[in-house]
This record gives structure tokens, sequence and C-alpha cells, in this order.
């Protein structure tokens, strides 16, 4: 197993890379608030001529996450192009238009939908498809409250679209469900499943488009450096599109990376890794510069 080098501070590294595609969940906010240090951090790549490109795997259009964002305290001078897994989504619904599309997930996520020429349909016996952005109320579900509803949905061999990769995110001190346990649940039914943001091409397709329009010219993607705490996301992306990656181990797997002295173990980490087949060149607990 090869280990990821420890890297305390992103300054260390920081000029060997033009772009950072950068997670935005578990690395500069929690749900709750964001993280001073992590947002410095970008800033501080920005202000040296870096370009730093957010990639989230939320599965609303980039330009409605913008007002939550602000509110939690994220600079605009920390980030100069938003992408989304909604982005990346939105081109999979409009192939599929009218459907009607059997639609799960909250009210909040209803921009997803917008402009696309969508039919709804009330269930899986007249839906054409099933599109899911995570459970309704993600406060209180579990995959398991949607395993008697779904099964109508396989067995008529519906595509399910799959807005939200992440099977969960830190919610302040707690973890919450997203779509991706549902799409784990769908397939382990035996249901066909398609997704666009991470650790999928799509999203990738637009943020290094949105790079190479910062840059004014192609992205030597030997310097885009990809950052998140996700390892089935974030890393495999990464591993994926053949890109350097900084895996930040506190995010959604707590302490497991942290060692008898309170600091990065890179063995740890390396395990978290191995666990799902990937590999980060670095790791740090949390991003700062």
């Amino acid at each position: 197993m090869t280990l990821p080098h420890s890297l305390p501070a992103l300054s260390a590294v920081a000029g060997d890379y033009d772009i950072l595609l950068c997670d935005v969940w578990g690395v500069i906010h929690n749900g709750r608030e964001s993280w001073p240090e992590a947002c410095e951090a970008l800033t501080r790549f920005n202000a040296a001529g870096g370009h730093v490109v957010l990639i989230s795997n939320s599965p609303r259009p980039s330009s409605d996450v913008v007002a939550q964002l602000d509110g939690l305290g994220v600079p605009r001078d920390s980030w100069k192009a938003f992408v989304t897994s909604g982005d990346a989504t939105r081109a999979e619904l409009a192939r599929r238009a009218p459907g009607p599309a059997w639609i799960i997930g909250p009210d909040r996520d209803w921009p997803l939908y917008e402009g696309l020429g969508l039919d709804l349909a009330e269930g899986a016996g007249d839906a054409a498809f099933v599109s899911v952005t995570g459970p309704r109320d993600d406060a209180t579900e579990t995959p398991e409250d949607y395993r008697e509803r779904l099964i109508p949905a396989v067995e008529r061999d519906l595509e399910l679209i799959c807005a939200n990769p992440d099977r969960v995110v830190q919610k302040g001190d707690r973890l919450i469900y997203c779509g991706g346990a549902l799409a784990d649940l769908y397939e382990a039914l035996g249901g066909r499943v398609v997704m666009a943001g991470k650790p999928f091409g799509p999203i990738y397709d637009l943020a290094l488009k949105e790079a190479q329009a910062l840059l004014g010219r192609a992205v030597d993607r030997s310097r885009v450096l990809c950052i998140g705490d996700g390892v089935v996301t974030d890393v495999l992306g990464a591993n994926a599109q053949a890109l350097d990656c900084l895996f930040i181990a506190q995010g959604i797997h707590g302490d497991k990376a942290r060692g008898a002295d309170g600091a990065l173990d890179p063995a740890r980490a390396g395990e978290l890794l191995k666990a799902e087949t990937a590999y980060a060149r670095y790791a740090a607990l949390d991003l700062r510069w």
C-alpha cells in the first residue's frame, strides 16, 4: 500500500498547481458553519494567481447553492467558479424529458428541475424513470424507509437518476443520508442507476471546462489538485481522472485517521483509502494554508 504524504499546509505545494477542484461540504463547511482556515487557504491560493473551482455533489444547480455558501460565511474571494452534481445531472434529465419522472427528494431541491419540461409521475406505476436527490426528510429518514416504495420501480426496470452520489454528509455533529444511499439500495434491489456527480466523469468535464475559461488556455492536468473528504466520491473521482488528490481525512471520517498524538497518521489515512481501492498523493486532517 502506497501511503499518502502528510500535508499539514496547502502552501507547501500550492506552487505546483494552477487549479484546485475543491469539494465543499466536509472541506470548507459542515452544513451549519464554514471553517475560516479552509476558506483562507482557498482565498490565498486565488490571491497567489491560482484558480479555485468548487466541485460539489449538491443536487441543486450551482446558481442556487451560492446563497447557502454566503449564509455560511464562505467568502466570495475563496472561489472563482462553482460546479455541482445538479449542473451535470440536468443534462441527463433533459435527455429524458418529458418523462414522466417520479421525483424523490425535499422541496428545496426543486430548482434542479426548473425549465426542463418534465411531467411528474405519482409513483413507479406511471413513471418513465425515477429521479432522486435524497430522502424527503433527511433529519429522520433512512434508505430503508424507501425499500418498499422502490421495489415496484425495479420490477418495471425503471432507471434511477441520482443527482447526489454522496452516501452521507456531516451536518454539525451528525451524519445524514444523501441520494447516493438511496441509489445504493436501488442497485442492491437489482435496479439501474445513472449518476453524473463525483466520482463520475460529467461533473469533472464541467469543472475542467470552467478551469480552462479561467486560465484562458488548455488545462495542464498535471497542475490540477482535487481536494475532498469523500473516498468513494472525491478521491476515486480524482483517480478516475488521473488527477492529484489531497484527501481531507477528518471530514466524514471523524478521528479515524488521527494518531495518538492528535496529528494525522498517514497509515490510518492509507487504510481508509485502501478500503475503497483508492489512492491520494496527499492527506491532511483539514485544509489550511
